[in-house]
């Protein structure tokens, strides 16, 4: 089968489409034929080797779509699926097929197509975990989100407002987004922005996907007994905030991570948000197909800081 590999770390340019043996399902596992895959910024990480698990030759990606091709009661089943050990442990996505556990597998929303499907994974998986699981952010609530323009933040978005709560989206560019409620300005005084916005109460609770120097004046837009999650940083992993300030405002910190997912988390997420897409209260991003043939050049795409569509490669 024809697959995307690296050989050694470094720039997307280490990556090569070649032809390697296709997986071979054991007892209990089912072949999956890849018709999208999503590329993700963890994935260009990955190949520079920023993952100290990541052993080489590998092929990468988390997330896809398919259709099983094994003969037996789930064949012709359309999956979806984001697999936080492939492309680091296990040969990933990015390739014609893969294999995964029959109890595994988690069917893709009825009203989207397979592309579609490929690009949800890490996204809003990650959003799911960082929002409803680990904040357990509720209906009546205020959220705010930093990077609220980016893939987790626009997932982020969707979720808060499928669950009824209300969203101020935080970014450099202080103008309106897609099912947000109000933008703050995060270049102005955020703590300043949110009060005025929330009667002087403060935000429930703070979803920080960027991290670094964001993080203290996010911290300090909450109200009393307020959560804030982390789940990224910037090139300076290391904080700085009042901790008086804190602890006087009876605040928490939470960090959440997707790659701790097991499989069996993902699937349960995925199980999860299929009622929403179904619905319509959640959509996929606008999606960039591309043959597998030309994924080198969509991986520059997205390591170049490309915006505006997620890349998925086809077969």
């Amino acid at each position: 089968m024809k697959a995307l590999r690296f050989h050694s770390f470094g720039t997307p340019d280490v990556l090569v489409v070649e032809e390697i043996a296709q997986p071979e399902p054991a007892a209990g596992e089912v072949l999956i034929q890849v018709h999208g895959a999503g590329i993700n910024p963890s994935d260009i990480v990955n190949v520079a080797g920023r993952f100290k698990a990541t052993t080489l030759p590998r092929v990468p990606g988390r997330d896809f779509a398919g259709v099983v091709v094994t003969a037996g009661v789930s064949n012709g089943q359309r999956i979806w699926g984001s697999v936080p050990d492939f492309g680091v442990k296990h040969d990933g996505s990015h390739a014609g097929y893969v294999v995964l556990p029959e109890r595994s597998l988690s069917a893709v929303p009825s009203n989207l197509s397979l592309e579609q499907a490929a690009a949800v994974g890490v996204p809003y998986t990650t959003a799911w975990g960082a929002l409803i699981r680990s904040a357990e952010l509720r209906a009546g609530e205020t959220v705010v989100i930093t990077g609220s323009a980016g893939a987790v933040g626009q997932a982020a978005t969707q979720i808060a407002n499928w669950i009824g709560a209300r969203v101020i989206g935080a970014t450099r560019r202080a103008s309106p987004a897609p099912g947000t409620s109000a933008v703050i300005d995060t270049e102005g005084d955020m703590r300043k922005q949110v009060f005025d916005l929330t009667e002087g109460h403060g935000a429930e609770v703070m979803f920080d996907t960027i991290g670094g120097p964001l993080f203290e004046p996010a911290l300090r837009c909450l109200r009393p007994g307020g959560r804030q999650v982390a789940i990224s940083s910037s090139k300076e992993p290391h904080v700085i905030f009042s901790l008086v300030d804190f602890y006087h405002n009876l605040s928490r910190l939470i960090g959440f991570d997707s790659y701790s997912y097991t499989l069996d988390d993902t699937v349960a997420v995925l199980n999860e948000l299929r009622p929403g897409f179904e619905s319509g209260a959640l959509t996929p991003p606008f999606i960039t197909a591309v043959p597998l043939d030309r994924a080198v050049d969509a991986y520059k795409s997205v390591a170049g800081g490309h915006t505006g569509s997620k890349f998925v490669l086809t077969n």
